[in-house]
């Protein structure tokens, strides 16, 4: 094991050193447990309310806004029925035309306005907890009374006071924020899927 260790550029491994120890501090802090547990709760209510998951974010966090959008109408461990998501960041039409005629702040807020009703979970994700569409994005789900869960970095941002509940990963490094994102967006994906189903064999 270490022969092949060193032969690997030390930059490489202390990359997966650094991953490794921020999901570790999740681990070891009641806190962030806590705030993941409670997430996962108002996710399942909120499905089991026939309510619908919208999931938002910028650049890499648009990508995990997809990523468990997909997880959740596809499957994640075992066929079960589809459960519905929408990730707000994948119809150009859309995004360009807001873009355009409201400007790209409001890009998700519109979104919301159109498709998101009481009852309904705002999964919002952004690595700074400031980015404006976001935070224009979790206002329009207030005023439609749904529910948000936020995940962002440990220094929290202007999301915090915001969300109903706030997943701060902790580090301020946005590639390990973001694999702190996609480690939560499966246990959320892994805790509906268990709750609601059960496995055919």
């Amino acid at each position: 094991m270490e022969s092949t260790k060193s032969a690997i550029e030390p930059s490489l491994l202390a990359q997966i050193e650094a991953s490794r120890d921020v999901k570790q501090r999740i681990l070891d802090d009641s806190s962030s447990l806590q705030s993941i547990q409670s997430a996962c709760d108002l996710a399942l209510a909120c499905y089991k309310g026939g309510g619908k998951l919208l999931v938002a974010g910028n650049g890499g966090s648009a990508a995990d806004a997809q990523h468990i959008a997909g997880e959740l109408v596809s499957r994640f461990f075992f066929d079960r029925p589809s459960l519905p998501a929408i990730a707000l960041t994948t119809d150009s039409s859309i995004m360009t035309a807001i873009g355009n005629d409201y400007g790209y702040e409001y890009l998700f807020s519109r979104q919301i306005e159109g498709n998101g009703v009481e009852g309904d979970l705002f999964l919002a994700i952004t690595t700074s907890g400031n980015s404006p569409n976001i935070l224009e994005g979790i206002k329009a789900a207030r005023k439609k009374n749904m529910q948000v869960v936020g995940l962002t970095g440990e220094k929290g941002g202007k999301m915090v006071d915001l969300c109903d509940v706030c997943i701060k990963v902790p580090s301020t490094i946005t590639p390990r924020i973001q694999e702190g994102h996609i480690l939560v967006g499966h246990l959320l994906c892994d805790y509906i899927e268990k709750s609601m189903f059960t496995p055919s064999d």
